[in-house]
């Protein structure tokens, strides 16, 4: 049940990011326009464009964690017996799922110091650049408690998009 929960948050995420990757390519294709052949540059489309490369990367990011697309060790461990191995895979996967934790965190103080001050070119707060540290934190935190129950198992993390 969490593994279908998680294939669903990963799939999600994904579909999010593509829908975002849609967007930003139309915010740079509009102010172009606006600024070559209206010559009136639309400001609000350049820092749009930016806060959604934050957010789909981070959610890159958290779906590269869950379908195990992110740099490790392998061919290391490869080599090491099957206990050691099976242990130092759960201690990688703890390692990232601290590292999540402490993205979640620290993204979380910084949206809070930052609530109160307005971007300039965008009608939102300035804390919304901080906002997908914490949600890049929380789902990489839950894929790898995912990965680390399937390693105890003895399962494997299937990808959400296969």
């Amino acid at each position: 049940m969490y593994t279908r929960f998680c294939a669903t948050l990963s799939k999600l995420s994904l579909m999010l990011a593509v829908a975002g990757l849609i967007v930003l390519i139309a915010c740079v294709q509009y102010q172009v326009i606006g600024r070559y052949v209206f010559n009136d540059t639309p400001t609000w489309a350049e820092a749009l464009a930016l806060l959604l490369v934050l957010y789909i990367t981070a959610l890159g990011v958290a779906v590269g964690v869950r379908d195990a697309g992110h740099i490790g060790m392998d061919s290391i461990i490869s080599l090491l017996p099957e206990g050691l191995r099976l242990k130092l895979e759960i201690v990688i996967h703890v390692l990232v799922g601290i590292f999540g934790a402490l993205m979640a965190y620290n993204g979380y103080l910084w949206a809070a110091l930052k609530w109160n001050d307005q971007k300039p070119m965008l009608p939102i707060p300035s804390s919304m650049d901080y906002v997908p540290l914490i949600i890049a934190g929380v789902l990489v935190m839950l894929f790898s408690i995912e990965h680390v129950i399937a390693l105890i198992q003895g399962k494997e993390v299937v990808p959400a998009w296969n």
